[in-house]
């Protein structure tokens, strides 16, 4: 057998026996009234020290940290919603400024003052050829079509 092997097998067997003693230990010590009843009292006295402290940073208008976690949250909170209103804002101010580019509105009027100028100059031309024409007498201007 080589020295790394047999330090290998000798370090398992030293890890596991010590394992095994330390559970046994913990075992022992737990079991021990003694000692179960100071682990209870130190944690029912961390209990008391924590309401305590709770109470003294009250008293002293000092926030917690529970109170600044919290607070941490909350801010993160509102931190999202107004980067989703910015968002917002931004993709709105786009879609204006495509819709009230001022070389739109110039086409679209220049547009609308050729339609307008087309249909007056229409209407000019038919004034003008209804005065041309002759006028027909009331009594024939509708024919009644009997079938």
């Amino acid at each position: 057998m080589s020295d790394d092997s047999m330090s290998d097998g000798l370090r398992e067997r030293l890890t596991k026996q010590s394992e095994d003693t330390l559970g046994k230990l913990t075992e022992e010590l737990l079991a021990n009234p003694l000692v179960s009843g100071a682990i209870s009292r130190a944690f029912e006295a961390r209990e008391k020290a924590t309401t305590a402290q709770e109470a003294a940073f009250g008293a002293l208008n000092i926030p917690t940290a529970a109170d600044i976690e919290r607070l941490t949250r909350r801010v993160r909170s509102v931190s999202q919603r107004l980067e989703g209103i910015e968002d917002g804002i931004d993709r709105l101010d786009e879609r204006l400024s495509t819709l009230t580019s001022a070389t739109t509105i110039d086409g679209r009027l220049e547009a609308i003052e050729g339609s307008l100028a087309a249909i007056t100059h229409e209407l000019a031309s038919l004034h003008r050829t209804l005065e041309q024409t002759e006028q027909v007498p009331a009594h024939q201007e509708r024919l009644k079509v009997t079938g």
